[in-house]
Parts: structure tokens; C-alpha cells; sequence
């Protein structure tokens, strides 16, 4: 949590000393409704951000703000694509290569398929950072280094958040199967519970399959008083499972958006878990640019954590404004 806050802190610092300026042609909105003053004068770049995400999750939306804000003021030409398949995800990473970008974001979920190609970007000069997911592969792949939270490290702060309830029988829903820094979480989870922790994989860019799967395992074990669901979207989905299967369980999750927050208020979510991904944006672009001009590394080489921490309705009135704004 040191290091999370010396993040924050640097952010500071680059925000008062690089103030603001314009985005590429493909970020004209502002993410945060932020505007005003004066960008840096050094050299345009143009930095491409490639993630594992699935259509629709609101997480990715977040962590673009936060690029986006941090191109603005960097004069950077901010570059977004996704793929949840790690072939393509692979793909859209070789095409940046071939474009001759300046630097790439990557996450690492499957690592292994993501080798070969941040090899490419290795020997075409091109400098990487990683976020998110996959920070023990982060310096094999020969990226600068690694912007997120430690996955297990989250996993085991649940677990004690469910101790601390009185909980006895957690799901753990998995949204993204063979994603490493998922089964990591749920890991973490088992690892501090006290009580039984079970998996169950649902396929997380489906969201009336995946409500119908948890209800179902909701219906069919008796005993589970707790939902720990991996990522925003599939929390409010959870909800309306356990609804469906009249279940008293209490849903928990990982990650943030408008829509936890709002059903936090209304203590239909017990918990949340926030990673803070607008901060994850915001350093993976402002890392490449200082390397670029200035041979900087954050954090020196070692993973910059942004999380955990855990929020619950009493944190709503502060979150609020911010999610409003995308931001959190």
C-alpha cells in the first residue's frame, strides 16, 4: 500500500508539472471533465493500448480515462484496442509493432500467448508496459514495468473481509476462464477464509447465461452465504441471481463502477473492491512518456500497486461524484 500511495503521489507531481493539452484524433472527449492550460512541447508520440477485454465491461471504459487524460496532457496520440481472445489479443499487439508505435500498454491475462509477440516489440525498440494482470510475467517479457494491484494480495483481503462478516460458504464466480490473475483472486480468497470457498466458471460476456448459472448452483448447494463475483459487471448480474433463486446470500466483488457504487448505497452489494484502473491508465501512459523523454522508470523496474482497497456503502458519498465523471 506504500507504493500505491507513492503512485498517487507522483501523479500529483506530473499533473502540476505537465498540466494539460490536447488528445489524439481518437480521444477527443475528456474522460474526466477536465480541460484547460497548457500541454508539454515535446515530441508528439503516438502509444497503443492493448487489452484482454470482453465487449461491454465498464472496467476498460475507466482505465481509457485515465490514458486518455494522461495523453492529453503528455502529447500523446492515445491508440485502444481489445480482444478477450488471447490469439487475437496477440494480433492487435503485432499490428502496433508494424505501425511503429512508440510505446505499448498490454495486459497479460495469458501470458504465454502474449510472448513471442512483446519479443517482436522488444527487438523493434519499442518500450512496454504492462497492466492489470499477469505482474510475476511482467519482466520476463522484457516490459518496464508493471502497473496494478497484486491479484493474490486482493484475494486474501476479501477473504478476511468475509471473516470479518461471520461468512462460512463463499462462490467464487470466475467471468473469464484461464485468465491467471482471476484464479488468483479466488485463490487469494480461499487462502484468509476460514470458511469453503468453491469456483464457478461463467462465460462473463453473456450476462443472462452467466445470471442463469450462478442462480442454478445458488439453487442447487445449500449453505453459501457469500458471492464473490471477479468483476463490476457480474456483480449486478449476481444480484439479480440470487434473486432468482431466493438466496440470502450477500454479494461481494471485485472492481468498481457507477452501477456497484449505486447498489452499495441501496446495500444490495456488501462490497467492492477497488483497484483504482483510471490510476492504472493514467501511470501506464505517463511511464512510457517519461521514459521516452526523460529514460525514467517508475516504481524502478518493481510492480507500481494501485490496490487494493476495500470500500463498502459508508465510502459511497466520496465515490459518487467520481463515478459520475468515469473516473472511478
Amino acid at each position: 500500500m506504500r507504493t500505491a500511495r507513492t503512485a498517487a503521489a507522483l501523479v500529483a507531481v506530473i499533473a502540476l508539472a505537465g498540466c494539460s493539452s490536447s488528445g489524439g484524433k481518437d480521444d477527443e472527449e475528456p474522460g474526466d471533465g477536465s480541460g484547460g492550460g497548457k500541454g508539454v512541447d515535446t515530441p508528439r508520440l503516438k502509444i497503443a493500448m492493448v487489452t484482454h477485454s470482453g465487449e461491454g465491461d465498464t472496467f476498460w471504459d475507466i482505465v481509457q480515462n485515465g490514458a486518455k487524460t494522461a495523453a492529453r496532457k503528455d502529447n500523446v496520440e492515445f491508440l485502444y484496442a481489445n480482444d478477450k481472445e488471447a490469439k487475437g489479443q496477440a494480433e492487435l499487439v503485432q499490428s502496433f509493432v508494424d505501425k511503429k508505435v512508440d510505446g505499448i500498454v498490454v495486459t497479460l491475462a495469458k501470458p504465454e500467448a502474449m510472448k513471442s509477440v512483446l519479443a517482436k516489440a522488444a527487438d523493434a525498440g519499442i518500450p512496454v508496459v504492462t497492466i492489470n494482470s499477469g505482474a510475476e510475467f511482467s519482466a520476463e517479457s522484457g516490459a518496464l514495468g508493471h502497473i496494478g494491484q497484486d491479484e493474490s494480495v486482493a484475494g486474501e483481503a476479501v477473504g478476511d473481509e468475509l471473516n470479518k462478516r461471520g461468512m462460512k460458504k463463499a462462490l467464487c464466480v470466475i467471468h473469464e476462464q484461464g485468465n491467471v490473475s482471476l484464479e488468483q483472486r479466488c485463490a487469494g480468497v480461499e487462502k484468509t477464509f476460514e470458511g469453503t470457498v468453491e469456483n464457478l466458471n461463467v462465460e462473463g460476456t453473456n450476462a443472462p447465461a452467466a445470471q442463469s448459472s450462478i442462480s442454478a448452483k445458488l439453487q442447487a448447494t445449500k449453505g453459501i452465504d457469500a458471492v464473490v463475483t471477479l468483476g463490476a459487471p457480474i456483480a449486478a448480474v449476481s444480484v439479480k441471481a440470487k434473486e432468482d433463486a431466493g438466496s440470502e446470500a450477500e454479494v461481494g466483488t471485485f472492481d468498481l463502477n457507477a452501477e456497484v457504487v449505486k447498489r452499495l448505497k441501496a446495500e444490495e452489494v456488501g462490497f467492492a473492491v477497488d483497484q483504482q484502473p483510471y490510476l492504472q491508465g493514467y501511470l501506464a501512459i505517463d511511464q512510457l512518456w517519461l521514459h521516452k523523454t526523460n529514460a525514467n522508470v517508475i516504481g524502478g523496474g518493481k510492480p507500481v500497486l494501485t490496490g487494493p482497497t476495500i470500500v463498502t456503502e459508508k465510502d459511497v458519498p466520496e465515490l459518487e461524484k467520481y463515478t459520475a465523471r468515469g473516473t472511478r
